[in-house]
């Protein structure tokens, strides 16, 4: 009853059991591509029970309302209740399916609806592209982009990328070669008239100005000096360049010769993340202390730009406030991804090619568990505090300033810090426990650092610190940093 008295919304709908079935399809639909919900049959839309008039109405939803009209095929939950006055009302539950976009057939046609509030309606272009991506069933990355061509690439990054890095025997020689597989590759592709065009995955990865094309693809870094924005930042730049950086390649050395756009943005935000401290303590240098824990920045950032939804139309976002840094990337999480499914090492990527290349090059763990094994335990070493929250139309991570003094360097270790900004591996560690809160309607997920100070934690600790003296060296063997 509490459900009926509070009404229509995103997540009920009333019907009678009187309507079309195509009228319960489209109410399906629009929930399974959104967050699921409920349809009471037997109750009109000012909220009167006027029961069930239909028989087997169980057969006619799964078999008609279901079986003929919703596609993909969804397996929905059914159940009657009766009321106080011997009325039956059919609950039907959709849950938040994972294969959209869902559709509506009917007359040789189908129809994807979205539900907005308590209406449904047929969702827009960019919503189905939306819906296809967050489905896994369209990968926008492998998607053209008008108005690019072969010199819209950075051909000395490209070959730097085959020859260095892969090692290939084969690299191109010629325009026509470079085209053939860069498209077998899934970095180019057929334009709407046959000319061949740069995918979002090989402007994101090698353009020479990738925003110039495609506007969402850039870093928007700014810096407040305060707890909340405001109008005037002492930072707001867009930062636009290729993902991935060109290095020069040796038998046992890899060294950065040319920043792509995770180093730039690196390298713009350090001097907002240490400070040196006031006095010598006898040392020729200040120590240099680091506010926030470098490495699990970095990886939060990589994982930003290498899992983001290229469908929506915004830069992913570092915002760096008076007491924490917020990374923003587009896009919800993608199929059936949750925060605590990542958070336990669930690994479902979005965009493969782009993940692939970034795993080629070391920017990303060979296991794809980067969140368990690399940011958790750096930040719980460094006691940060640190927030998910997920929505429909962006993930986002908070980052606190580490408690006490945090992590001192000076003389050839800070330089060293500089060079790890730069580099293409980093080393790994285990991972803690998790206690999850709502918030505002959004899902937040919180892990508490207190809860696990045990012997397991104060080994990864030791082990923490003593990798960190060993990065002193700071040597690069085969595009990952030897300890």
């Amino acid at each position: 009853m509490k459900l009926i008295a509070n009404g229509e919304n995103s997540g009920v709908e009333f019907k009678r059991d009187d309507v079309r079935p195509e009228q319960v399809a489209k109410e399906v639909v629009a929930f399974a591509n959104l967050k699921g919900g409920r349809i009471l049959l037997g109750v009109d839309d000012d909220k009167n029970i006027v029961g069930l008039t239909r028989r087997n109405v169980s057969e006619w939803v799964t078999d008609t309302v279901f079986g003929r009209y919703v596609h993909p095929l969804i397996l929905p939950y059914y159940e009657e209740v009766v009321m106080g006055d011997g009325k039956r009302v059919a609950v039907v539950t959709v849950g938040s399916e994972i294969s959209k976009p869902y559709v509506v057939r009917e007359n040789d046609r189908e129809t994807a609806y979205i539900r907005i509030g308590n209406v449904s309606r047929p969702a827009t272009r960019e919503q189905l592209l939306m819906l296809g991506s967050s489905g896994g069933i369209v990968h926008s990355e492998v998607m053209p982009v008008h108005g690019t061509d072969f010199a819209s690439l950075d051909l000395v990054r490209l070959e730097n990328y085959m020859r260095g890095i892969l090692s290939d025997p084969q690299v191109p020689q010629n325009r026509k070669s470079w085209i053939e597989r860069l498209k077998a590759l899934g970095l180019m592709a057929d334009g709407p008239v046959g000319e061949p065009v740069c995918t979002i995955a090989g402007l994101i990865l090698f353009g020479v100005k990738p925003r110039q094309y495609f506007r969402q693809s850039g870093v928007r870094l700014m810096v407040f000096d305060s707890p909340d924005k405001i109008y005037r930042a002492r930072l707001d730049k867009i930062l636009d360049a290729p993902l991935v950086g060109r290095f020069s390649v040796g038998k046992t050395v890899r060294n950065l010769i040319d920043a792509g756009l995770i180093e730039k943005t690196l390298d713009l935000l350090e001097p907002f993340i240490a400070e040196e401290a006031n006095s010598l303590n006898g040392k020729p240098s200040r120590d240099r202390i680091w506010l926030y824990p470098f490495e699990a920045l970095r990886e939060l950032l990589i994982n930003a730009l290498a899992h983001r939804d290229w469908t929506r139309f915004t830069d992913v976002e570092v915002a760096a406030y008076l007491d924490r840094i917020e990374i923003t990337s587009p896009g919800a999480l993608p199929n059936s991804m949750t925060v605590e499914k990542m958070m336990a090492g669930q690994r479902s990527a979005r965009n493969h090619i782009i993940v692939g290349v970034l795993r080629d090059y070391g920017y990303v763990d060979a296991r794809g568990m980067g969140v368990r094994v690399k940011v958790i335990p750096s930040l719980e070493a460094r006691d940060a505090r640190y927030t998910y929250e997920e929505t429909d139309d962006y993930v986002k991570i908070t980052v606190g300033k580490t408690s006490g003094k945090g992590e001192k360097t000076s003389g050839k270790h800070d330089e060293n810090v500089g060079k790890r900004r730069k580099n293409v591996g980093k080393d790994t560690r285990r991972v803690s426990g998790k206690k999850l809160d709502n918030h505002s309607g959004t899902r937040v997920a919180r892990w508490h650092n207190g809860a696990i100070r045990r012997a397991k934690y104060t080994e990864i600790t030791a082990r923490w610190v003593a990798q960190t003296r060993r990065r002193q060296e700071g040597r690069i063997l085969g595009g990952r940093v030897s300890y």
